[in-house]
């Protein structure tokens, strides 16, 4: 490539990677439980499962799948009550403000893939203290395809004017570590979002595994 289309770029995940969405999240959860009668569950116990999306969080508060004729309507009422307190006690990860000040003084393009559906993407996204804007938001209902496929993951290059090649990928979750491979990217997998032993983040693959968001910066001159 050559041209806009050659340069470096980074791209994140949402949840757990970008932001921490988890306290919201739980609440959100913990709502629909005790609309359901049950006790709230502690946060510590909710977080290791924000980043699989509500089928997730489903399966952990009520024991239901997608196949079981009750999930419909707690699923509604979990998202319903999650976009209606969408951003209430979500933050910005430590040393993200200063990496994307840093991305955007290198004149390097930014954004976000994640497969959190486009009608809560968009109004988290907004609703965060970002301080610079995005030059893309990919969602899970963006394109047919959603991570771990490549396709959302190019797209967003497009869309940012950056080469796969030339761009980083960071997320929490082996899908985003497999989509990131598999569309060419150099990954980084954050050890400091919604990760627990069980998931065995040291085989997923990552060019490295992160512990803090400042450990970002020293991958930016190797783009």
């Amino acid at each position: 490539m050559s041209g806009a289309s050659a340069r470096a770029g980074v791209l994140f995940d949402l949840d757990g990677t970008l932001a921490d969405t988890a306290p919201d999240l739980a609440a959100a959860l913990n709502a629909t439980r005790r609309a359901a009668g049950h006790p709230p569950l502690p946060l510590a116990q909710i977080r290791p499962h924000v980043s699989h999306g509500a089928a997730a969080l489903i399966r952990l508060g009520f024991g239901l799948t997608p196949e079981d004729s009750a999930y419909p309507p707690i699923r509604d009422h979990l998202l319903t009550h999650y976009r209606d307190h969408i951003a209430e006690q979500t933050r910005l990860f430590p040393g993200i403000t200063d990496l994307l000040d840093t991305l955007v003084a290198q004149a390097l393009p930014w954004g976000i893939v994640t497969n959190k559906p486009g009608w809560l993407t968009t109004p988290l996204v907004a609703a965060l203290p970002l301080p610079h804007p995005p030059a893309t938001v990919v969602s899970g209902d963006t394109l047919a395809q959603s991570k771990p496929a490549p396709e959302p993951l190019w797209h967003a290059c497009r869309e940012a004017g950056c080469a796969p090649e030339r761009t980083l990928y960071i997320g929490d979750a082996a899908r985003d570590i497999e989509a990131g491979k598999r569309a060419g990217m150099v990954t980084l997998a954050a050890r400091y979002g919604y990760v627990e032993p069980a998931d065995a983040i040291e085989q997923w693959g990552a060019d490295a595994i992160i512990d803090q968001v400042a450990a970002i910066h020293a991958w930016l001159p190797r783009l």
